[in-house]
C-alpha cells in the first residue's frame, strides 16, 4: 500500500523499542537521503518519550539537526500499513507491523557507547539507508 498522503510514493517505517536512538537516526538519514523517492517514519513499541541526547549529538556531528525529532508510539503513525518496515535489532521486543516487506538490520544499541563508538553505529545506519536507496531505485 502506498502512502495515503502521497500516493505513488512508498512508505518506510524504522522501528525500535524506545524510538530514541537507532530508529531515529535511520529516519533522519532517510529524510535526507530518500526524501525524493519515499516517505519515512520511525516509531517504538515502548517509546521513551525523548530522543537520546547522544543520538542528537552524533547526528549534529554529521550535520543533521535532530532536535525536532520526537519519540513516538506506533499508534500515532499517519498510516497503518507500510511498504517496508525495518527493525533495528531489538529482537522479540520489536513490534510486529504489517508491511509489504519486513527486515531486521540487527544494529547494536549504541545508547551506552562513547561518542566515537556511537558515531560508528550512526555511520553503519547511514550505510544501510544508502543501500536501501539503491534497492529502491533499482526496483522503481
Amino acid at each position: 500500500m502506498m502512502n495515503a498522503e502521497n500516493p505513488g510514493r512508498p512508505t518506510i517505517l524504522f522501528l525500535c523499542v524506545e524510538n530514541s536512538c537507532r530508529s531515529q537516526i535511520a529516519e533522519a538519514y532517510a529524510k535526507t537521503l530518500l526524501s525524493d523517492i519515499c516517505d519515512s517514519y520511525s516509531s517504538g513499541s515502548k517509546p521513551s518519550g525523548q530522543v537520546n541526547p547522544k543520538a542528537i549529538a552524533s547526528m549534529d556531528r554529521a550535520g543533521y539537526d535532530m532536535n525536532r525529532h520526537t519519540s513516538k508510539p506506533i499508534d500515532e503513525l499517519p498510516t497503518k500499513r507500510f511498504d517496508i518496515a525495518i527493525t533495528m535489532g531489538c529482537g522479540d521486543f520489536c513490534p510486529d507491523i504489517k508491511a509489504g516487506h519486513s527486515e531486521d538490520w540487527a544494529i547494536p544499541d549504541p545508547k551506552h557507547l562513547n561518542s566515537s563508538e556511537f558515531d560508528q553505529i550512526r555511520d553503519q545506519i547511514k550505510n544501510r539507508v544508502e543501500d536501501l536507496r539503491t534497492l529502491l531505485l533499482q526496483s522503481a
